[in-house]
């Protein structure tokens, strides 16, 4: 499938409202359960895409667009919700997403990209050169990959309890 902004944006402009109603009011054990040592709590996730909607998304975009002659992005730490969000409220949390997205599509849509822009390049840290039809692209990525992940660490809290169901979960084993 390729990419196309406005379909991109249907997926973006979703993520808040399904992660508000998934978790909101959600005892802690669902929230805060994670599918083991190293691995995310739905809580974490919500932080980790509140970071990126700070800090990586619109401020690549908009690097990719500079008419800069060195377009480089800086380095995104993608643990960095751990230590700033730790002790914020699940309801902040969520509602702080909701506000930076919604204000990062705004400004999305001020910046009137046409896909004659997707092929505008930009050096990453680690992948070197990409474009920014990429960058879209792997925005709404991440955001399916994420409830993708909060669905998995979620369906697993009762891995255990669903017995010999399990086999037929392919959830509970990946």
């Amino acid at each position: 499938m390729q990419f196309a902004l406005a379909e991109g944006r249907e997926i973006l402009s979703r993520t808040p409202t399904i992660l508000e109603a998934w978790l909101r009011d959600l005892p802690d054990a669902w929230v805060h359960g994670t599918e083991g040592p190293g691995t995310w709590s739905p809580y974490q996730v919500v932080g980790h895409l509140l970071h990126g909607e700070r800090s990586d998304w619109l401020p690549r975009i908009q690097i990719t667009l500079s008419s800069e002659a060195e377009r480089r992005f800086a380095p995104f730490d993608r643990e960095a919700m751990l230590r700033e969000h730790a002790d914020t409220p699940l309801p902040d949390l969520l509602r702080a997403f909701r506000n930076a997205r919604e204000d990062n599509l705004a400004l999305l849509s001020a910046l009137d990209i046409r896909e004659t822009h997707f092929s505008r390049t930009a050096i990453h840290p680690v992948f070197g050169e990409v474009t920014l039809g990429q960058l879209l692209a792997t925005w709404v990525a991440h955001d399916l990959s994420h409830l993708s992940q909060i669905s998995r660490t979620m369906a697993k809290q009762y891995r255990e309890a669903v017995g010999p169901w399990r086999q037929f979960l392919s959830v509970m084993d990946r």
